[in-house]
């Protein structure tokens, strides 16, 4: 699991990451609670915000509200139904690359309508930059929360659910600001927070070492010249998620150590793989404009501790190069940074939904924040939903809409909803793993991916 090897380098580097906090503590300047200006009606330098006006939608006959702004550097939006019940569901956004533009969005996989007509406001931040800032989505999704409750009305419950990025600002707000979220359905979320990056870089270093191209700090010319050499050493270059399986004996290798470091066994595994493949040499690139944990992974991914299998035929785990985080103090510190740790002590009830499939944010990210809260012995607060589908983020609105019904059933009853078993490898590789919560009817459509597993 990919949390328990990060604990430990928690502890190998606690005696270095001690004396460079306390060195970048000694020189740090005073901030405000939230570190920024209070007033914040327009966008930061360098940013604009786009926004465009949200037509309301009619329910039960009468159009909603909308609000439309900006408040503390980021756009939003605000939409409340004419018979609102009284409680908010905040929009957490995913992660929206390194541009200048800022743009709230609405609830996905139909969940605007559905709130709304089951009464309930929703509100959604931009944040006030992008990248990979959770900070940002973490300190504007509260933000906004706070900004309705002055301007509408204090809700009497408030949820969050988001997507992606989005998950993680979730994973982390609720630790951040205990006790202020009700309810929370993170969905396709990095809920194993840094170890996100430690997989892409798992990735390409042993896909690196089985093929015999050593490319490590990552160079420019990456993706043409080192990846299609690896591709043909491996034999992926032509593997498809149905055609004939290509790959080499030690291509075979890499897909099995993919496999395992994302969730292990599990249905559908192989075919994920193939969709993923290329996507995740590109994935670990740096950028030469900027210095963020997005465009310089490096800065926090480290694999010194990873034990991969199967290691044969290659030995692998002596093989591979072992890479230390250039940024410890950020790796391991507990305080809100741009890309910060989830403790695993949610204070609200959690329902996650995750792709079986998906590789951009692998199903191990359920993995590791399960570990992480039963070891706070917060379990009873979180319940975790597998869909058999590889995009990312790939859910249907019957999917999304049955969580979101039983998270708000959970809060308003204190009945805990039904869920999947992620951490017991035996259960998680059984072939009707993740058919329980799975839309039976986007697969008799064909819908997306999900054709890629057997009929349920």
């Amino acid at each position: 699991m990919l949390s328990a090897p990060v604990r430990t380098l928690r502890r190998l580097l606690a005696t270095t990451a001690t004396l460079t906090l306390a060195v970048g503590l000694a020189g740090a300047a005073p901030a405000s609670a939230t570190g920024r200006d209070p007033r914040g009606g327009e966008p930061l330098p360098g940013y604009t915000i786009e926004n465009p006006p949200l037509a309301p939608l009619v329910v039960g006959g009468k159009p909603t509200t909308v609000r439309q702004g900006v408040h503390r550097h980021a756009g939003y939006i605000i939409e409340v139904p004419a018979r609102w019940n009284g409680d908010l569901v905040m929009w957490a956004h995913g992660y929206r690359g390194q541009g200048t533009v800022l743009s709230p969005e609405q609830p996905g996989f139909g969940l605007r309508q559905r709130v709304l007509e089951q009464g309930y406001a929703w509100a959604s931040s931009s944040y006030d930059r992008n990248g990979f800032d959770i900070r940002s989505g973490v300190l504007g999704t509260k933000d906004l929360a706070d900004h309705f409750g002055r301007t509408v009305r204090r809700p009497q419950h408030t949820y969050v659910a988001g997507v992606s990025m989005g998950g993680y600002v979730i994973g982390r707000s609720l630790e951040q600001y205990p006790g202020f979220y009700d309810g929370a359905l993170p969905m396709c979320g990095v809920l194993g927070d840094q170890t996100l990056l430690d997989f892409y870089l798992d990735y390409n270093l042993v896909a690196q070492t089985l093929a015999g191209v050593p490319a490590y700090p990552t160079p420019a010319d990456y993706l043409t010249n080192a990846v299609p050499r690896i591709q043909v050493a491996l034999g992926l270059a032509g593997l498809t998620p149905t055609g004939p399986d290509t790959t080499t004996e030690r291509g075979q290798q890499l897909r099995a150590i993919t496999v395992n470091r994302s969730g292990g066994p599990r249905p559908g595994a192989d075919a994920a793989f193939a969709v993923w493949k290329d996507f995740l040499f590109s994935i670990s690139v740096p950028t030469s404009s900027g210095n963020s944990p997005a465009q310089r992974p490096g800065q926090l991914s480290t694999n010194l501790l990873t034990r991969y299998a199967p290691n044969s035929p290659v030995n692998v785990n002596a093989a591979v190069p072992r890479v230390a985080p250039e940024n410890v103090v950020q790796r391991l510190l507990p305080t809100l940074t741009e890309v910060p740790r989830i403790a695993g002590r949610p204070t609200a009830p959690v329902l996650s939904l995750h792709g079986l499939g998906d590789l951009f944010v692998p199903f191990s990210m359920e993995q590791a924040y399960a570990a992480d809260v039963a070891r706070n012995g917060r379990g009873k607060l979180v319940v975790q939903r597998a869909i058999r589908a590889t995009q990312h983020c790939e859910f249907s609105p019957a999917e999304a809409g049955a969580a979101w019904d039983d998270l708000t059933s959970w809060v308003r009853t204190g009945k805990r909803p039904a869920g999947d078993t992620v951490t017991d490898p035996a259960v998680v590789a059984r072939p009707d793993y993740g058919c329980r919560f799975s839309d039976r009817d986007a697969y008799a459509a064909g819908v997306g991916t999900r054709r890629l597993y057997p009929a349920c």
